[in-house]
């Protein structure tokens, strides 16, 4: 009895910290933000350039191959399964549902997640194993502002813009390659999304796409800055920053969703 409690105690302990210590790194990266510091400028410069060129450009094809294949799905089986309920004026409305405000942003997320999240976890890791984070404290230089800043800007802005272009490929693309077996006229089909596209779809859409992208560097970060002197440490270090950035996307999701449609 006093085993188990002891347990609990200690997750919840554990579980205390975890969350105090993220917090205190995004505060640090919010204040290096609005801190004017010419040091580094331009490594974190670069970076953050790096940061949206690996996160938001090189998936692009991963996500255009996966946006596709679920327009696809979604378009065929709401056109062609609600007709027969007679809810033909809903196909708008569900198509919104499903890609726009909910499996657009989740679904970029994970990919960035399991691209980009693993990537930070893995370099940063590498560089305390190697001590180079060390060498910037040394010189004076703040490895927020240096290593955790541009890539959580880098992380917001990428996903930001692939969410986006997830919903247009995914409703665009999904459905000229639908129309393999639909008789839907284009015409009809944009009228229904745009009158039931709502400015509450776009902004929710575009809040979830920011916080997950906080989420992703921000964990990610963390765990790669807690490695400290093995090697074994870093695929255990980038396996949680993965398994947590997934985990509180989908509590974030259903978070936002139920406050601001329930």
């Amino acid at each position: 009895m006093f085993g188990f409690a002891e347990l609990t105690g200690n997750k919840v302990l554990n579980l205390i910290q975890f969350f105090y210590e993220i917090y205190h790194l995004s505060s640090e990266a919010l204040i290096e933000l609005f801190k004017w510091n010419r040091t580094g400028n331009n490594v974190t410069f670069n970076l953050l350039l790096r940061q949206i060129l690996f996160t938001g450009i090189d998936a692009a094809p991963m996500i255009s191959l996966i946006s596709l294949l679920l327009g696809t799905i979604v378009i065929i089986q709401s056109t062609t399964q609600l007709p027969i309920i007679g809810g033909e004026s809903f196909v708008g409305s569900v198509i919104v549902l499903v890609i726009i405000r909910e499996l657009g942003p989740l679904i970029t997320a994970i990919v960035v997640i399991g691209r980009s999240g693993s990537a930070i976890a893995t370099e940063l890791g590498l560089m305390s194993i190697n001590r180079e984070i060390e060498a910037l404290e040394v010189m004076g230089m703040s490895k927020t502002r240096i290593l955790v800043l541009p890539r959580l800007l880098g992380c917001i802005i990428a996903t930001i813009c692939l969410t986006i272009y997830f919903d247009l490929v995914a409703i665009l693309g999904g459905y000229i390659i639908s129309r393999i077996q639909l008789t839907t006229p284009f015409n009809f089909y944009i009228h229904k999304i745009i009158s039931s596209l709502e400015f509450s779809d776009i902004s929710i859409s575009i809040t979830k796409s920011t916080i997950f992208g906080i989420i992703i560097a921000i964990l990610s970060s963390y765990h790669g800055l807690r490695v400290k002197r093995y090697a074994a440490e870093v695929p255990q270090g980038t396996t949680k920053a993965v398994i947590s950035s997934i985990v509180i996307c989908f509590l974030f999701s259903s978070a936002l969703t139920m406050m601001f449609y329930l």
